[in-house]
C-alpha cells in the first residue's frame, strides 16, 4: 500500500483536481489518498469563525464566498445538476445551521468544529469525482478512525485506539483506493479535533504508520524539497536525498514543505517520504530515508519569521537551571506556547517564540511575581546548516543580530532588520 497526500495548493480548483485524478489512475498498488481543504479554504473558515466569535453577522458573507467557491468547483468537475452538489449543499447548511446558534465555547474548540469543514467538503467532492472516472473509490471519514485527546487545534493521536479502528477501516472488500481528510480527527467521545496548521502531512505519516505503508508521497508545488524558500532567496537548488535527521533539523528551524511531526512516525517504521511536484509527477523529487546514498554538500537556508524573542530574570537573582528552569518552562507548556529556540545564562534565559500576543501575555501575567521580563518583537529565526562564511553573510547582512548559536553543523541567529539610513 501507498499513501498520496495532496495539500490544498494542488487541489485549489478544478484543473487541480482533474491533475489529481491522473496522478493517482497512474498507481497500480492499494493507495490512500489524502487530501487537504482546497485552497486557502483554511483561512477562509478562519475569517468566518473569527467574525462569529465577535457575534459578527459578517460571517455570513465570508461562508458564502466558501460556498460559492466549492460550487464553482462542483459544477465543473460534475456538471451544474449533479446529485453530488446537493450533499454539498446540505453540508454547508449543517454549519449554517451550527453558526446560528448563540452560545459560543472556547475559541479553540470552536475552531475545530468549524475550521475541519473544509477537509469534509473537498474529499466528498473529489471522492466523487474520482467514482465518476472509474476509479472505485472508497470515502472514508477519518473522524470515526483517528482518535485524539481533547487538545483542540493541537490534538494529540491515542494510538492504541486508533489502530484499532484504522486497520479494519482501510481493508474493505472490493476497495484498493480510500480517500480521506487530512489535519482532523475526533475524541473518543466524537467531538471534532485538528492537528495544527498544515497537519495533513502528518495524518499521511500516521496512516502510513498504522497500515505499514510501502512509501508516502507529498504531492506539493515545489519540485521537491530545496535548499531555501524560493520566495526568500531566489537561486535555490533542489535537495535529491535527505536523511530523516536532515529532514527533523529542517521542519524544526521553520521549513513549512513538511509539517514537524511528520518524521518521527516513518522513522520509526523506516518508510521512505517522496516530495514530487503535482505539476511535475515524473520529476524525481526529494528523497528522504534512513541512510540516503547522496551527502548534502550544500548550505540549508530556513527562516521563522513573527517571533518575538523574551528575555526572563528571576528577581531574586537565583541561578536559572534547575527549578526555576523547570517552573518556566511548565509555564509555557500550560499556557501552549511552543519554544523554538533557547539560551540560557547563569541569571537569565532567552527564548524564542511565536508571536502570539495573548499567550505571551497571559504567561508574563503568571510569571511576574518571580521573573522580570524583556522582549523584542518582529523578530526572525535564520537558521543555516552546512554553513559557509558566504552562506552567513549571504543572510545576515543588513540584520541586525541579536543572538547567535553555532555549533558544528548549524548556524542559527535570531535578528531583525537594520532600519535603512536616513537620507541627508
Amino acid at each position: 500500500m501507498k499513501i498520496y497526500k495532496f495539500g490544498g495548493a494542488s487541489v485549489r480548483d478544478a484543473g487541480g483536481i482533474e491533475n489529481l485524478a491522473e496522478i493517482v489512475s497512474a498507481v497500480k498498488d492499494d493507495l490512500v489518498i489524502v487530501v487537504s481543504a482546497f485552497g486557502k479554504t483554511t483561512d477562509a473558515l478562519e475569517e468566518v469563525l473569527n467574525s462569529w466569535m465577535k457575534n459578527d453577522d459578517g460571517y455570513r458573507k465570508h461562508l458564502d464566498n466558501v460556498y460559492n467557491e466549492h460550487l464553482s468547483i462542483a459544477k465543473a468537475l460534475l456538471g451544474p445538476g449533479d446529485p453530488a452538489i446537493k450533499r454539498i449543499h446540505n453540508s454547508f447548511a449543517e454549519l449554517r445551521e451550527y453558526l446560528s446558534r448563540e452560545e459560543r465555547s472556547v475559541y479553540d474548540y470552536e475552531y475545530d468544529q468549524i475550521v475541519s469543514c473544509g477537509e469534509i467538503w473537498s474529499t466528498m467532492l473529489i471522492a466523487e469525482y474520482l467514482n465518476r472516472r472509474g476509479l472505485n473509490v472508497k470515502w472514508t471519514d477519518i473522524r470515526n478512525k483517528l482518535v485524539t485527546d481533547d487538545r483542540y487545534r493541537e490534538a494529540n493521536i491515542l494510538w492504541g485506539e486508533s489502530y484499532l479502528r484504522i486497520r479494519p477501516a482501510f481493508d474493505l472488500p472490493g476497495y484498493s483506493c480510500y480517500l480521506t481528510q487530512g489535519f482532523i480527527g475526533a475524541t473518543i467521545a466524537g467531538q471534532t479535533t485538528t492537528l495544527g496548521r498544515e497537519g495533513s502531512d502528518y495524518t499521511a505519516a500516521v496512516l502510513a504508520t498504522i497500515l505499514d505503508a510501502e512509501s508516502v508521497t507529498f504531492w506539493k508545488d515545489v519540485p521537491g524539497l530545496l535548499n531555501a524558500d524560493p520566495r526568500w532567496l531566489p537561486d535555490v537548488e533542489k535537495l535529491e536525498e535527505i536523511s530523516y535527521r536532515e529532514a527533523v533539523e529542517m521542519t524544526f528551524s521553520g521549513a513549512k514543505v513538511i509539517h514537524p511531526k511528520t518524521i518521527k512516525p516513518l522513522h520509526n517504521r523506516n518508510i521512505p517520504l517522496y516530495v514530487k511536484s503535482f505539476t511535475d509527477p515524473q520529476g524525481s523529487g526529494t528523497l528522504v530515508t534512513k541512510e540516503p546514498g547522496l551527502k548534502i554538500t550544500i548550505p540549508v537556508f530556513v527562516r521563522k519569521e513573527n517571533q518575538v524573542l523574551l528575555s526572563l530574570l528571576p528577581k531574586d537573582f537565583s541561578f536559572v537551571m534547575g527549578d526555576n528552569l523547570s517552573r518556566m518552562f511548565q509555564a509555557f507548556i500550560k499556557h501552549g506556547i511552543r519554544v523554538n529556540l533557547i539560551d540560557a545564562s547563569a541569571v537569565s534565559i532567552n527564548v524564542c517564540i511565536d508571536d502570539e500576543r495573548a499567550k505571551i501575555s497571559n504567561l508574563l501575567n503568571d510569571l511576574k511575581n518571580e521573573y522580570s521580563a524583556v522582549y523584542n518583537d518582529n523578530v526572525e529565526i535564520l537558521s543555516v546548516r552546512h554553513y559557509t562564511a558566504e552562506a552567513l553573510e549571504k543572510v545576515s547582512s543588513g540584520r541586525e543580530i541579536l543572538l547567535e548559536q553555532r555549533s558544528r553543523g548549524m548556524v542559527r541567529l535570531v535578528t531583525r532588520r537594520q532600519p535603512a539610513p536616513a537620507v541627508k
